[in-house]
């Protein structure tokens, strides 16, 4: 498994796997890896002759300091996992790699972005896109893998995609789950036990197709969580919630 530090050398890698004509599969990621993130590395390596892992915490993208603080870096096991699921390269971009403007430039979407997620996390879509603009131009890659959990995320991603005339496709691969029902996340490794039993209730309550989206939102109310939206779009229905001020967030087909 390459272990690829910097541009040059990814630009290097890149250019070996053209020679060889192979696909190259990206998985864009941000650590803290669980089974959902393998589960696009298998859909990659499924899709694509090489797939690349990219690594790096994307400040842009969190519109609350304390939150980019607490998220959970686990480089050390990171690389375990992908090295066990036979990914052919990680890259390890720094904050300045990525950022020589200063985040100067950035991308913007004025329609998808402003409610759901966009509503509640100013600013976040727009560090989203962003980056992953930059890491789709970075790794020239041929097809682009990402999770529906982050329904509203790929969306936008797809989005961007079509309106840039960029080359790469983007894939929406299903939400991996808790045997509980519970949407794997690396932000669960902040909640005790406690609240990852209390936070199942996410799920079945999504699964519950009588639940009206007010209903949901009362339910989780009286238990307790924090609620920061259930509503319906795309045929699908969302959920936004914080327990023990870790903000989880999951969807599902209506």
């Amino acid at each position: 498994m390459k272990i690829l530090k910097s541009i040059s050398s990814l630009k290097a890698w890149r250019k070996k796997q053209s020679s060889l004509k192979k696909s190259v599969g990206l998985v864009p990621t941000m650590g803290a890896l669980h089974a959902g993130h393998i589960e696009l590395v298998k859909k990659a390596q499924k899709n694509c002759a090489t797939v690349v892992v990219s690594i790096f915490v994307n400040p842009t993208q969190f519109n609350k300091v304390e939150d980019l603080k607490n998220y959970p870096k686990t480089l050390k096991e990171d690389l375990a996992l992908l090295k066990a699921a036979n990914v052919d390269a990680v890259f390890l971009p720094t904050e300045k790699m990525l950022y020589p403007d200063d985040f100067n430039y950035k991308v913007s979407e004025e329609n998808l972005s402003q409610f759901l997620c966009g509503e509640h996390r100013p600013g976040h879509f727009t560090g989203v896109l962003t980056v992953v603009l930059k890491l789709l131009n970075l790794t020239q890659s041929t097809q682009a893998f990402f999770g529906e959990k982050d329904f509203q995320q790929l969306k936008l991603i797809q989005g961007m995609a079509k309106a840039l005339f960029l080359e790469s496709k983007i894939v929406p691969v299903a939400t991996v789950r808790e045997k509980n029902g519970l949407a794997l996340s690396s932000r669960n490794k902040r909640l005790s036990a406690e609240a990852l039993e209390k936070a199942q209730i996410i799920p079945e309550l999504l699964r519950n197709k009588k639940n009206s989206p007010a209903a949901i939102q009362k339910i989780l109310l009286e238990a307790g969580f924090k609620v920061d939206y259930v509503e319906d779009h795309w045929k699908r229905r969302f959920v936004a919630a914080h327990v023990e001020g870790v903000r989880l967030i999951d969807n599902m087909r209506i």
